[in-house]
């Protein structure tokens, strides 16, 4: 709120990433960085580019993502995107209702007998993982597996845990080999899921290489896994805060989607995004980005933004309209936030129906935060469930 309150960016001398970067907190600096042509993602077409993947030792995993179509530009964005696309239309998003649904019940039905769960890790961790599997194909064999690389990768990582990045890298290395496997199957055996629609996607002649499929499916599995977790976990627990909100929505059910889109603005799963880099001097406030300068985008503090948003530390569920940016803006919107808000919407509706006396086990201040700084996510949430 103070970085708010400045008339431009505030100058950053050291981030996460060892660089300096203009923080950008502000709701319209934010809009303007996201839509601006003069704004890029790929830092490699800078003047001086020193490619650290073959400086140093960097597994696939890591330069499969930088190829990756978050990081790109026009043109290749648009190219990866539109052939992205055809795999993840809204009706076969909106087809895997009836399977959301069916997998939350099931995960509900093995809490029931508990006394007590922890929230992440017997539903809100879960229920988005056993989707995407679903959704890919991923072979019943390898779901094991698969749970547990998901389930602590290198996406969760703390600037002051280190040393706690080898065992996430190995994840991540078996989940890269699995990927592998799973795509040169599906060129074999063509199913009706996600990773063969892939494989066939197809615009004018041109397909994903075998890389970009990767490094596609790497995006698809931490983008959209991550922000659905965090929203199921910490809208949750904003909720249990806020028995009036609470008690309003399981009286009115309709007010579920403006819920959702008041949850993302309120609990903000992703802080921030990838940086932009300045083709250009760009003026924003009463201060010059200069050209080729970095800036990191606050979507957290954008939503916080008290001349866009009314009361923007309150939780209003009926709030309207409601601009929020948590799935960013502009061309590199979260290809994934129809299937994050379908999820949302399951898993709420669901949970409160069948436990519509759910109360938190924990004093909310005790409650440990993940220490990735991009994102924001409970470690645990202990709840009773009560019907």
């Amino acid at each position: 709120a103070e970085m708010r309150h400045q008339t431009s960016p505030v100058r950053i001398n050291h981030t996460t990433a060892g660089q300096s970067a203009y923080f950008i907190t502000r709701y319209h600096d934010a809009m303007t960085v996201l839509k601006d042509p003069r704004f890029i993602n790929d830092a490699r077409k800078l003047p001086g580019w020193n490619d650290w993947t073959k400086k140093w030792y960097v597994p696939t995993p890591l330069k499969t993502f930088v190829d990756s179509m978050a990081l790109a530009d026009e043109p290749d964005h648009t190219r990866l995107r539109s052939l992205v696309h055809k795999a993840f239309t809204p009706s076969r998003v909106q087809q895997l209702a009836g399977d959301i649904e069916r997998i939350a019940n099931e995960l509900l039905d093995a809490a029931a007998s508990k006394r007590e769960i922890d929230f992440m890790a017997d539903y809100a961790l879960p229920l988005p993982l056993t989707v995407i599997a679903d959704m890919m194909g991923v072979p019943q064999p390898d779901r094991t597996k698969f749970r547990r690389w998901m389930s602590n990768t290198i996406a969760d990582i703390s600037p002051n845990d280190r040393l706690k990045l080898i065992p996430k890298m190995l994840n991540a290395l078996g989940l890269n080999g699995l990927l592998k496997r799973l795509v040169e199957d599906r060129r074999r055996n063509p199913r009706d899921d996600l990773t063969t629609a892939l494989v066939q996607a197809e615009e004018a002649g041109d397909r994903l290489s075998e890389d970009e499929l990767i490094a596609m499916l790497f995006l698809i599995l931490f983008a959209g896994h991550e922000t659905t977790v965090n929203l199921i976990g910490s809208g949750t627990l904003a909720l249990l805060q806020h028995p009036d909100q609470f008690a309003q929505l399981k009286a009115n059910p309709d007010l579920m989607d403006s819920a959702i889109e008041e949850l993302l603005r309120y609990t903000n799963p992703v802080q921030h995004i990838a940086y932009r880099y300045a083709l250009e001097a760009v003026t924003l406030g009463d201060i010059e980005i200069p050209q080729y300068g970095t800036a990191l985008v606050g979507i957290g503090a954008a939503n916080r933004d008290e001349t866009v948003f009314e009361n923007p530390e309150v939780l209003n569920i009926t709030r309207h309209p409601n601009p929020h940016v948590a799935f960013g803006f502009g061309i590199h919107y979260c290809l994934g936030a129809p299937l994050a808000r379908l999820e949302a919407k399951i898993a709420f509706s669901t949970l409160f129906e069948r436990f519509p006396n759910l109360q938190l086990a924990a004093p909310a201040d005790q409650l440990q935060w993940r220490g990735a700084p991009s994102l924001r996510g409970l470690v645990s949430l202990p709840v009773r469930l009560q019907g």
